[in-house]
């Protein structure tokens, strides 16, 4: 008996870790709408060189995932300077308020309701080597309809501005792996990447399809919302504003989604794996005795 379950569960381990061994590196598609758009730009950037702006969107997870890559799109728009180039990338991870929230606090915006958290959920930082990112050009110049520009956003009462308007830059797409992959379980999520740049130059977010759609898209499952995209500066933090109904405001004000997509593989749970393997070694011990008859 003892040599039969010490031959099952041999197999067992050995077929568990060839599963995994199996996992593509980047792994899944987690999320996917990577469908910029014209129609708004959104300034952000961590605090290394000047004050911290800060842009998400939301996605969704049905299961514990590790998520170890990520891309996105925005426009890098050159300062007065020499051409900038990319020093600095964060990608931070939120929850939804008010989870990492004061919820007793008075906010300084119309809502909290649908918004990021006032603390992030876990960061990545190519400063201290938890991601890799890579870039590539789309279009050298791509014009966008409005913007939120550094500066452009305020507290209540002041916070509808209809926007910063037009900017031309260049549309680059960044593509991230974390050295660090994010272990997320499950729940609804925001996604925040921030990057600096050089000589003054300026990232912005662009905007994506909102209701998500377009081949290779992930819409949310059933029953779960797509949130809108948030904002919030250095000043304005720990409270977000929305960037179409707050900010650009007007009789109907948009609603935006904006440009990335994730990439991960969901993690068994411990139950899970308990359970296959018993069932592995069951079957092993079944194949056993049968080859014991005569």
């Amino acid at each position: 008996m003892r040599k039969m379950m010490r031959h099952g569960l041999r197999w067992a381990s050995a077929f568990c870790l060839i599963a995994f061994a199996a996992v593509p590196a980047m792994g899944d598609v987690i999320y996917n709408n990577l469908t910029p758009n014209n129609m708004m730009a959104i300034a952000t950037r961590p605090d290394t060189t000047a004050f911290e702006i800060e842009a998400g969107d939301d996605f969704f997870l049905k299961s514990r995932t590790s998520i170890n890559g990520a891309s996105f799109i925005g426009l890098i728009v050159p300062g007065s300077a020499a051409a900038p180039s990319v020093s600095q990338v964060v990608v931070e991870m939120y929850r939804v308020f008010p989870l990492d929230s004061d919820a007793g606090r008075i906010p300084k915006v119309p809502t909290r309701t649908n918004s990021p958290s006032d603390v992030a959920f876990d960061s990545r930082d190519s400063g201290a080597n938890s991601l890799m990112f890579g870039t590539s050009v789309l279009a050298p110049n791509f014009t966008v309809l409005n913007t939120v520009q550094p500066g452009g956003i305020h507290a209540s009462p002041l916070q509808t501005t209809g926007g910063n308007g037009p900017l031309t830059g260049q549309e680059v797409q960044f593509n991230i792996t974390f050295s660090n992959p994010f272990d997320l379980p499950p729940d609804h999520y925001f996604f925040v990447p921030q990057v600096d740049l050089t000589n003054g130059g300026q990232f912005y977010w662009l905007s994506a399809s909102r209701p998500i759609s377009g081949a290779g898209t992930t819409p949310f499952p059933p029953g779960v919302t797509d949130l809108q995209a948030w904002t919030r500066d250095a000043q304005l933090d720990p409270d977000w504003l929305r960037v179409g109904m707050d900010i650009v405001g007007g009789t109907t004000p948009p609603t935006f989604n904006t440009a990335f997509s994730l990439a991960g593989t969901a993690v068994p749970a411990p139950a899970s794996l308990t359970l296959l393997a018993l069932g592995l070694a069951g079957l092993a011990g079944t194949r056993w005795r049968s080859s014991q008859r005569p």
